[in-house]
């Protein structure tokens, strides 16, 4: 696919047409207080993987309405004072899978707490999470789960089971709270960024093509999942777009960029019709945080810079770790 969105000048000057609700800072302020209502109950249990330069952890902690969310604790093998602990979101669809596929960020000597994503896990990689809210009519996917009220969509649940993760991360003895990080690439990028926006005193967060993003014009831009999920929806629900597009604002990432109150690292790639680009750039031109760079791959889709990205990420993320 060649270039199919804004010109690269255009897009550094680009911001979103996006209004924020009113209320946004007391939705969110009621929602996680909602959520601490609940003992974090944050568990963590030794796994043995075969492993022997890292130890491993099944995690199980309180997200959203008290349910159960898991997670993997990855530490280096013999750790013994706290570490940095990088803080990672999974892409659309997948869930935490098995150990030994999160070995990076152990390897460079920091904590590694990776969250599952509820409701999700039967993709790409497998997870270990039920969301045990319903929904009504929904298109299959997630984008479309309780979307006729802010107060009912999937993504107040994982936002705030993000948030929580933050908590659990930080409630381990071999972390080290004041330094940490947190990343992920599509889905985990946008969830990052909403992070970002929500605790506020984080180390550096990562985003890598961020996905739910400006969400008056991915919706309209392009044709492919998981954006065009709501397209469909509405194709079907005639009449109900201003209703959709309200609930949609209380999880736009340009609101929660506007936020931002730690340096960032993010990534865009100018081929990508998953996240178009100017999606990606309008929550980065709103990232409030002026330690802000964003890394662009001309000629991709939406891998994006993938292990050059990760390249990006080892290279700029210690210095603030």
């Amino acid at each position: 696919m060649a270039l199919f969105d804004l010109s690269l000048d255009e897009l550094r000057d680009y911001r979103s047409a996006g209004t924020e609700p009113g209320d946004f800072d007391a939705f969110w302020s009621t929602t996680l207080k909602e959520a601490r209502a609940f003992d974090l109950d944050a568990r963590f249990e030794p796994v043995e993987t075969g492993l022997s330069t890292v130890e491993v952890y099944d995690v199980t902690f309180a997200g959203f309405g008290g349910h159960p969310v898991k997670g993997w604790l990855v530490l280096p093998a013999a750790t013994t004072a706290p570490l940095p602990v990088v803080v990672e979101f999974i892409g659309y669809g997948g869930g935490r899978s098995l150990p030994h596929t999160h070995l990076l960020w152990a390897s460079t000597g920091r904590a590694h707490f990776v969250m599952d994503t509820r409701g999700q896990g039967s993709g790409w990689a497998p997870g270990d999470t039920a969301d045990p809210v319903g929904s009504a009519p929904a298109h299959p996917g997630f984008m479309t789960r309780g979307i006729e009220d802010p107060e009912t969509y999937y993504y107040r649940r994982v936002f705030t089971d993000a948030v929580r993760a933050v908590e659990a991360a930080r409630a381990h003895p071999l972390t080290d709270a004041a330094r940490t990080a947190v990343l992920g690439g599509s889905q985990g990028g946008g969830i990052t960024i909403a992070v970002g926006g929500l605790v506020p005193d984080l180390a550096v967060i990562a985003p890598d093509v961020p996905f739910l993003c400006d969400f008056p014009r991915a919706t309209t831009i392009t044709d492919r999942d998981p954006y065009r999920e709501v397209g469909r929806y509405l194709k079907a629900h005639r009449g109900r777009t201003g209703q959709v597009m309200r609930t949609l604002s209380y999880f736009d990432g340009v609101h929660f960029a506007a936020r931002g109150r730690a340096p960032a690292v993010f990534s865009v790639a100018l081929e990508d019709q998953t996240c178009p680009p100017s999606t990606v750039f309008a929550a980065f031109n709103a990232w409030a945080h002026e330690d802000k760079t964003i890394e662009v791959y001309d000629f991709n889709d939406h891998e994006g810079g993938g292990a050059f990205q990760e390249a990006v990420q080892l290279r700029r993320l210690p210095a603030y770790l």
